[in-house]
């Protein structure tokens, strides 16, 4: 997926309210973005999308989650993104508070279209650097061990990486265990978000 800018990833929107959410969607989409679009926090973070986004427009008041949890949600499962908060009046001090948190932005309600278009613009450029503690542990992996990561990456099943490596599944299953252990990764969906941000792609890609 790519942005008008030709960089990776997605715009997220995670707002419950479906007018605010669907009008948001038609406008990034027609400024040339790729939008996927969320109505609860928990379905947002419990997807795929926090590892392929660009960056996030989340709501700042919520009843599953506010947008200050949300940040505290993808900081400790090491998801570095942009994150744009947005805000009714009455809430621009917890606005405030979600900047200090990490925020790179916040827009008020109702929406300017071209100031929300540009703020978006922004954050996509601020999609930070691979962390490079992340970095340093995948220049550790022997390269066949970053050949199966690559295909976790890819989304491939352990017979399909050990097929086009011309390796046994258990081989495999065994170098995908020493890439869990030397990445420090508590699951698939974490490794291959550490694996993302670090700029690992699948082969081919």
């Amino acid at each position: 997926m790519m942005t008008e800018h030709g960089r990776p990833g997605t715009v997220v929107v995670v707002d419950d309210d479906d007018a605010v959410r669907d009008s948001l969607q038609i406008l990034l989409e027609s400024a040339g973005f790729t939008v996927e679009a969320f109505a609860s926090p928990v379905e947002f973070l419990a997807s795929p999308a926090p590892a392929e986004a660009g960056c996030l427009l989340v709501d700042v008041r919520m009843p599953e989650m506010d947008g200050i949890q949300v940040q505290e949600t993808l900081n400790a499962g090491n998801t570095q993104l942009p994150v744009i908060v947005m805000t009714g009046h009455a809430d621009v001090p917890l606005a405030v508070r979600a900047m200090k948190a990490g925020a790179v932005d916040f827009v008020e309600k109702p929406f300017d279209d071209e100031a929300i278009i540009e703020t978006v613009r922004r954050a996509l450029q601020l999609r930070p650097a691979a962390n490079p503690e992340i970095v340093q542990r995948i220049a550790q992996l022997t390269p066949r061990e970053r050949e199966v990561l690559e295909g976790l990456v890819a989304g491939h099943a352990n017979k399909v990486i050990a097929y086009e490596l011309d390796i046994s599944p258990r081989t495999v299953e065994i170098h995908r265990a020493r890439v869990m252990e030397k990445m420090q990764a508590r699951s698939l969906s974490q490794l291959v978000r550490m694996a993302l941000e670090a700029g690992v792609a699948p082969p081919g890609a």
